[in-house]
């Protein structure tokens, strides 16, 4: 999709030197994707304070080691 933006000469520059990316195309792509992973992973986050992640009362570390060594 063609995108007409007016963004700062120096963010622009920025980007690309941060990104690595070829181009200002690619570069903005390269931080748009992590812009996007990174919210995510605050969403999940924000998730796990609000209902923590609770292990059975049973559980035993080396439980789990040998159920994955039968496999």
């Amino acid at each position: 999709m063609k995108v007409t933006a007016i963004i700062d000469d120096s963010l622009i520059e920025e980007v690309k030197s941060t990104t690595g990316g070829k181009n200002i195309t690619e570069s903005i792509t390269i931080a748009l994707k992590e812009y996007l992973r990174m919210k995510k992973l605050d969403k999940v986050f924000e998730e796990l304070d609000r209902e923590p992640l609770q292990f059975n009362e049973d559980f035993k570390p080396y439980g789990l080691r040998n159920q994955n060594r039968k496999r």
